[in-house]
């Protein structure tokens, strides 16, 4: 199978170029690189220090016998886009290329507009290259649990649902309520996503993922392999910031009362999930949504959990509610329906409490390096701003 990766920079996307080529497919990543800019825009930097993407291609064919083709190219260059597409004719695209930091949607007006266009464009650019190219092409696209909100009802593997009003029956959307800018964003490409599918038949992944955690995979057999890992409060996940603060004895953060629920998977889960679906695609014209989701924790639970893992290791932890700086609920109703991917044969193979030991370990030879951005780990970016 020959598979695009737009995205193929980040923490998945590098993650996913790897186990594709190590299983066999043919993979070309594109990538403009903008996150690498963006994260230092906030102060910030990965965890491990990134090659740039030529040495990392380099690294995967010296360690691993790879092959990787990559395009530093800007996703919203529609023109550039579909040469890349016209030139190799993928069987499928995975489209990763997205702002994918709700804080970063939050700061202003500059990066809620640039999270919109980068977004939005970036997928309407996918579907009519497609169109022009081969429609038949399978779409993946990474969307987010973010985009249903918490709501008091079960959260369904279906892009549609039948609803009653006044009497009268009829099928919609599956509700969705996000809570950022960005989520925002993930709910219309989804939607144009459903569109397209319903104009021009074009055949459709869309993967409604929980936040990743992680610094491993089974192809990171080596420094050099590693993807990036964010832990600032801009960029980095739940999970993966707890597990910063553990090793430099900041108190761990829960925002708010601390009883946001999500669901989460972990890296490597992630990448098997992606894989398996890539290789069972849907029909030939199907739009499949996906929840891909493993466990489910409130934010305060993780904390307890970070805690009792780096204690055994012998680090000093405590734990310090924050003021929230979203506008979320902080105690809610949460059920997700996942069928799907069980039925295509997803078996997990890891679990937090045992991921958590491993990110600490591979994070404390680095803990000089992460001591310089103690001052972006700290919630800063308050959602409520935009009203003052």
């Amino acid at each position: 199978m020959k598979v695009v990766i737009l995205g193929a920079d980040g923490y998945l996307g590098w993650s996913l170029a790897l186990r594709l080529a190590k299983r066999g497919h043919e993979v070309i990543g594109v990538d403009n690189l903008y996150t690498r800019n963006a994260v230092r825009e906030v102060g910030s930097d990965s965890a491990f220090p990134l090659p740039d993407p030529e040495e990392r291609i380099v690294a995967a064919r010296k360690l691993l016998d790879v092959n990787i083709t990559f395009h530093r190219v800007d996703v919203k260059d529609f023109d550039k886009l579909h040469e890349i597409i016209q030139t190799h004719k993928p069987d499928a695209i995975v489209h990763f290329a997205e702002q994918r930091s709700a804080p970063y949607s939050m700061i202003d007006v500059n990066h809620a507009n640039y999270t919109f266009i980068n977004n939005l464009t970036s997928t309407i650019n996918l579907i009519y290259s497609i169109i022009k190219v081969d429609p038949s092409i399978h779409i993946l696209k990474m969307g987010t649990m973010g985009e249903y909100g918490t709501p008091n009802y079960d959260i369904l593997e279906s892009p549609f649902v039948e609803v009653e009003i006044n009497g009268k029956k009829d099928k919609i959307p599956f509700p969705k309520w996000a809570s950022s800018w960005y989520h925002w964003s993930k709910v219309y490409d989804s939607y144009n996503l459903l569109w397209a599918n319903k104009v021009w038949n074009l055949t459709i992944t869309d993967i409604m993922q929980g936040p990743v955690y992680g610094t491993r995979t089974e192809e990171i057999i080596d420094e050099k392999l590693r993807t990036r890992f964010d832990f600032d409060e801009v960029w980095g996940t739940v999970v993966n910031r707890y597990c910063v603060e553990a090793v430099l004895g900041l108190p761990l953060t829960p925002y708010g009362k601390g009883g946001q629920t999500r669901g989460f998977i972990s890296l490597e889960d992630s990448m098997q999930a992606l894989t398996i679906l890539l290789e069972h695609p849907p029909n030939q014209g199907e739009y499949r949504v996906v929840n891909q989701i493993h466990e489910v924790y409130s934010v305060s639970q993780i904390a307890e959990m970070v805690k009792e893992v780096a204690e055994s290791m012998g680090l000093r932890v405590t734990i310090q509610n924050v003021k929230n700086p979203r506008v979320e609920k902080e105690e809610h109703y949460y059920k997700v329906e996942t069928r799907i991917l069980p039925s295509l044969g997803f078996s997990p193979k890891k679990n937090m409490k045992k991921e958590i030991k491993n990110i600490i370990e591979d994070l404390i030879p680095y803990k000089n390096r992460l001591e310089s951005f103690k001052h972006v780990i700290l919630p800063k970016t308050d959602w409520r701003r935009g009203r003052t």
